[in-house]
This record gives C-alpha cells, sequence and structure tokens, in this order.
C-alpha cells in the first residue's frame, strides 16, 4: 500500500511592520521603532539581545524584521536617515527656542545666591 502524500501549505505571515499617524515605522504593534530596533543590530546585537532590549516585541518579529531590511536595504536606509534628519531639525528648532546658555547662567547665578 502506498504512503499517503504529505502536503505542507505554506502560510505567508503578515509583515510585522505598520506606521503609525506621524509616519514612523513600529514593529509587532508596538510602539518601538524600526530604526531603534535597527539601531542595535547595526551595532553588532543579535535578534535575541535585541528582544532582551525590547521585551513587548516578539523573537519571531525581531527576525522578520531584520529580514526584512536585509532584503530592502537601500529603502529602509533612506528611511531611517530621513528619520534622523527630521530629528536633527527637532533638536536644532528646540535648541533655537529654548536657549539653554541663558538658562545655565540664570541656574548658576541662582546657585551663588543661594550660597550667600
Amino acid at each position: 500500500m502506498a504512503e499517503p502524500k504529505v502536503t505542507t501549505t505554506l502560510a505567508q505571515d503578515p509583515l510585522p511592520l505598520s506606521r503609525d499617524s506621524q509616519g514612523v515605522v513600529r514593529v509587532g504593534g508596538t510602539r518601538v521603532s524600526l530604526d531603534s530596533l535597527l539601531h542595535l543590530y547595526r551595532q553588532g546585537a543579535t535578534a535575541e539581545e535585541i528582544a532582551t532590549s525590547f521585551p513587548d516585541v516578539e523573537l519571531p518579529d525581531i527576525y522578520t524584521a531584520i529580514a526584512y531590511y536585509l532584503r530592502h536595504r537601500e529603502e529602509v536606509d533612506r528611511y531611517v536617515e530621513s528619520r534622523r534628519r527630521e530629528a536633527q531639525k527637532m533638536e536644532h528648532e528646540i535648541r533655537r527656542r529654548f536657549p539653554t546658555a541663558e538658562l545655565r547662567e540664570r541656574l548658576l547665578a541662582r546657585r551663588r545666591e543661594d550660597a550667600r
């Protein structure tokens, strides 16, 4: 008697990446950004080490995010670079609007007054 043929269906899991309302790519339905995850990966962290840093993200989602990055490196690198430039612009604007030099001088003057 012939053995029954075993077939395996290859299910395609959904990509665990999504954009939030500000355009930030998040991983696994969490608040963890793809660029945060990739920062650790680029520093040499393994998926398991990344999972300890981001316990809300499931390990398979970390592997899938890394695989997506490896398959779409140029596109993801452009996205990460645009996020970096955006953060720099925001930091520059905050420093322009709230200069710390004057604040530092006021705090030091107050400290000198309190010391008298």
